[in-house]
């Protein structure tokens, strides 16, 4: 199988291949980083861990299809870690979709932070330098190369590289946020922000993370020296707090004679949405290059745009009907006008960087929203913090015939 292709063919095979692992394996396995794969088919060196990221980022695949598959192989308790691990990213999701603001304030913290560093002496060398893999830490410089070179970074390694970056550099978090984004082919507006701010001890407020020399010799099977480390980490600080504002869960959209549905690169299974019918168009949009001000890598681009790309094709031949690309340039309402269609249905449209880039042009076109149940059930627990969501998921998702 050729990792990384962007269809759901491809993460439903690497889900079967996966499958069998996600129980006693994942659960004591998956904290260590044992390096890239020697080959690039066989990918011999992630067999601890699913790298089926991407796949889920962009609903290729569901959580929820996720979670059944190893509950049948598996059973809730033994395949407990690795539904955990879902469910954190439900909770993040839930957690900034009731908190908008810490995007928006993201947003600007990272356009006044790269403004800044251009003007910066010190501080500026210290980022080219990171960038370039020179920093002399052997363990952030090989996970910069990695990460620039194939799109993706092991979780562990992401929280050591985060930590490193803020608390051993004193580089802003947002640059290195914005650096993520730019480069992982699962960079997710939720999961990546929050986890930043979790490092910097801002997510959970005075606990930051610390990536120390035992840990990352530890967890990497002694790979690297890591010399070099900060002996401090204290917690960043923001003198802000963000309001919570409950979400509103979407009705379900009323039958319409005809309408159109949107399929964008957050929600690529436009076959397993409850529609009201059957669509009488699939508009595609995909955004990717608005995840930072820099653009994003190829191989960034390539997958969201392969995603949508084979989600119109399967939605096509689902529904029986036709397709078309909504691209840079056009007016939504000029798409649909074309098409002699009025109405419109969209999946949720998450906080995040293809929001800021369509939202305002999607809404002019008075849409009917869609929210997936496993979404509905999870994101509204996201209240405060995780283990609370965690507690409260079974009956949450009971109703779905998920049993936890």
């Amino acid at each position: 199988m050729k990792i990384h292709q962007p269809t759901r063919a491809a993460g439903l095979e690497r889900l079967a291949d996966f499958t069998a692992q996600a129980g006693f394996n994942y659960a004591h396995k998956r904290n260590f980083d044992y390096g890239p794969e020697a080959d690039v088919e066989a990918d011999p060196w992630r067999d601890n861990v699913s790298r089926l990221s991407p796949y889920i980022r962009h609903k290729l695949l569901t959580e929820q299809e996720l979670i059944e598959a190893v509950i049948k192989v598996h059973g809730s308790q033994k395949a407990d870690k690795f539904i955990t691990e879902i469910l954190w990213r439900g909770y993040f999701r839930g957690w900034l979709e009731q908190r908008p603001e810490v995007w928006a304030d993201y947003v600007t913290g990272r356009d006044d932070a790269l403004r800044a560093m251009q003007k910066l002496g010190s501080q500026r060398k210290i980022y080219e330098q990171a960038l370039e893999s020179r920093t002399g830490i052997d363990c952030f410089d090989f996970w910069m190369k990695e990460l620039i070179d194939t799109g993706y970074l092991h979780n562990h390694a992401r929280m050591w590289f985060a930590s490193i970056w803020i608390f051993t550099l004193k580089l802003p978090w947002q640059i290195g946020a914005d650096l993520f984004l730019q480069h992982l082919r699962d960079g997710d507006a939720a999961s990546n922000v929050l986890s930043w701010r979790w490092v910097a001890g801002l997510h959970t407020k005075g606990k930051s993370y610390q990536a120390t020399k035992e840990n990352i010799v530890q967890f990497t099977d002694g790979r690297f020296t890591a010399i070099g480390l900060a002996q401090e980490f204290v917690p960043l600080v923001e003198s802000k707090s963000y309001k919570f504002r409950p979400l509103k869960v979407p009705p379900a959209p009323p039958a319409a004679a005809a309408f159109a549905l949107l399929v964008h690169e957050e929600d690529c299974h436009p076959e397993s949405l409850t529609l009201p019918g059957k669509p009488a168009l699939l508009i595609g949009v995909s955004g990717p290059d608005g995840k930072s001000p820099k653009g994003v890598a190829d191989p960034v681009r390539e997958f969201a745009q392969g995603a949508v790309t084979d989600a119109l094709t399967r939605g096509s031949d689902h529904f029986g009907c036709e397709s078309v690309m909504w691209n840079k340039g056009q007016k939504l309402a000029d798409v649909m006008k074309t098409a002699g269609i009025e109405r419109l249905i969209v999946p949720w449209l998450p906080t995040g960087p293809l929001k800021d880039a369509i939202g305002r042009e999607v809404n002019g076109c008075n849409p009917r929203w869609v929210m997936r149940n496993y979404d509905a059930a999870i994101w509204p627990l996201a209240k405060a913090g995780f283990f609370p969501v965690k507690k409260k998921a079974p009956d949450a998702l009971a109703p779905l015939g998920i049993l936890l």
